[in-house]
This record gives structure tokens, sequence and C-alpha cells, in this order.
């Protein structure tokens, strides 16, 4: 079935049914006819007429690190909504935050009809610098910022510091901790400056012992809080770079029957769901990850619809969630 035959069904010309294809404008009773013989038919256009002749396919590339991770899931989620709502569908990979599968992807969706890519890893380097550098269609940066692109991110430093102050202002001293690798720029090395700094503000000096560095899981939380436990016996607070280490890190203190926060106040980065269940409660920094993906996503239809070149930079804030644990 072609548009040339719904044409003579309905008896119009081949122009109406593509106007009313594109939602152009045609009168009631031609678009009225149009609809009665595509619903008889089950007609459906071509997806390839419509690229070649929008030079649009109204997908978009969504490239993200962990899908079974809460605050991608909250990412994912807030892109959804913006592009089902404009009419786009997402083409989602997850990498597992394998930096070659994340290069791979974008190369795949470049050298594949997606109007635009949205684009979130945990770790930049040189190989991912020059691969964005040579796309040809709009990309936007999620959670990182990185230089020259689109991108928005969270004030990871000015979090990390606000609730590293939250432990100092209550009284503790002794404040250890819990980061993740320095190669990721958001939640490694801005959190752990943003700590390192409020300590410096305070006066304390921030020793080797004080920091252990883990992976991204609970059970990563649990043992990094018994090594700090170890080699650092004054401990009385520990900050953790995110909510799943503070958990596992919370777990660790109960089952060794350390009190919270009497003897080791405890806080978090993420808000996720797992810090309002734990007990205690766990303090911790709401990020807004849904209005990431919401926000990314606007900014890349923006991109694509109106061919604006400009790539500017959003950062999102934070909020201090006050609970059990400090």
């Amino acid at each position: 079935m072609t548009i040339t035959e719904i044409a003579k069904m309905a008896g119009v010309s081949v122009s109406a049914v593509s106007r009313y294809l594109n939602d152009g404008y045609i009168s009631d009773d031609k678009r009225k006819r149009i609809r009665a013989v595509i619903e008889k038919t089950g007609y459906k256009p071509s997806k390839q007429a419509q690229i070649l002749r929008t030079k649009k396919s109204k997908v978009i590339g969504v490239i993200l690190p962990k899908i079974s991770s809460e605050s991608i899931a909250r990412v994912a989620d807030g892109i959804s909504s913006v592009l089902s709502k404009a009419g786009y569908q997402m083409l989602l990979a997850s990498t597992e935050n394998n930096p070659k599968k994340e290069i791979e992807y974008l190369n795949l969706f470049q050298n594949n009809p997606v109007d635009g890519i949205l684009f979130s890893a945990s770790v930049y380097d040189k190989a991912h610098q020059e691969a964005l550098k040579r796309m040809q269609i709009p990309v936007v940066v999620i959670s990182q910022r990185f230089e020259g692109a689109a991108c928005v991110y969270h004030d990871d430093y000015g979090a990390a510091k606000a609730m590293t102050q939250l432990l100092l202002h209550s009284g503790k001293h002794h404040v250890g901790h819990i980061a993740v690798t320095q190669k990721d720029e958001a939640a490694g090395k801005s959190r752990t400056q943003g700590y390192q700094d409020a300590m410096r503000e305070y006066g304390i000096l921030v020793e080797e012992k004080m920091i252990v560095t883990a992976g991204f899981t609970m059970d990563a939380g649990y043992d990094c809080m018994k090594r700090l436990l170890r080699q650092y016996p004054d401990l009385d607070a520990v900050f953790c770079a995110t909510d799943t280490l503070a958990v596992g890190a919370l777990t660790c203190l109960r089952d060794k029957k350390r009190r919270v926060p009497e003897e080791i106040a405890i806080v978090g980065v993420g808000h996720n769901r797992m810090s309002r269940v734990v007990t205690p409660k766990l303090t911790t920094a709401h990020l807004f990850y849904k209005t990431s993906g919401i926000e990314a996503a606007n900014m890349l239809l923006e991109m694509i619809e109106e061919k604006n070149s400009v790539a500017r930079q959003i950062q999102l804030g934070y909020e201090v969630v006050e609970a059990e644990s400090v």
C-alpha cells in the first residue's frame, strides 16, 4: 500500500495525503476521508521514506552506564517523559560502565539514523573527548561537566562539602571518607574535593588513613567501613560518596555493634530509596536526577529542532535531607 493508492481510494491528491501524514493543513473533509481509508486498510507510513523526506528519524540514542542503578533509572525516567511527549522514540544502550562500550555506542549511533545522543558515563578520558568531538549530530552529556560540550550536571562538590560540614557542625571531628575512583570527575574527584575543603576550612588535616576508595556497590561500602575502623580507630563520622556506599557502611556498623549516630555518624549523597528505609534513616543530599534527564532531553530537542549548535551547560543544585544518622 502506497500513499498514491491511499489518495486514489480517498479521492484526494497525493500531496493531500502527504500533508495529512506530516500534520500539514488540509480541509476537514479531506482529513476525514483519508483517515477513514487509513483505518480501513491499516496503512502505516514507511519509516525509511519519512527519514528521507524529513531528514529526521524521530529517534534519540541514549547511552547510560548502568540501568540497574536507581539514580540512572531516575535519569532515564526524566528523558523518557520528555521524548515521548515530543513524539520521539528512545534507543537505549547500557554500557555497564565499560569505557570501550561507551565509545562503540557513540560511533554506532553516529553512523545510524538517530537525530541526537544523550550520553552519560562515569569516566571521561581522552578517547571519550575525541569521540565526542567527532560527532556530527547533537550530543548532550548528562551528570558530568565536559568542556566544550552541552551538559547537564550536578553540584557534586557543593553537596559533598555541605554534608561534611553538617558532620563537623554536629560536633564530630574525626571524619573519614569512603570515596569512589578519582577518574570519575563527579562522584569521585568533585565529592572528595568537597570533603577535603570542608575539613581544611574547619582546621582539620586530612591524613591518608582517613580516606578509602570503594567501588559503587553496597558490599564495597561494607568492606571499606571495616577498613576505616581498622586504620582510623578515632573515627567518629563518615562521609560516603554515594548513598549505596553509606547503606553498606551502616550495615557494617550495625554488625560491629557500633551505635549510629552516637558513636559514629554517617552521611551520603543521592537520596535513593534505600536511604529512606534503613535504620537509622540516612542523612543525605538529594540530587535531582530525574530533572537532569528532563533538562538534558529538552536541551537536545532544542538543538535538533532549532539547529542550535551553542553548547549550553546547566548545573543543578542539591538539597540537604536531614534524618537520623547524624
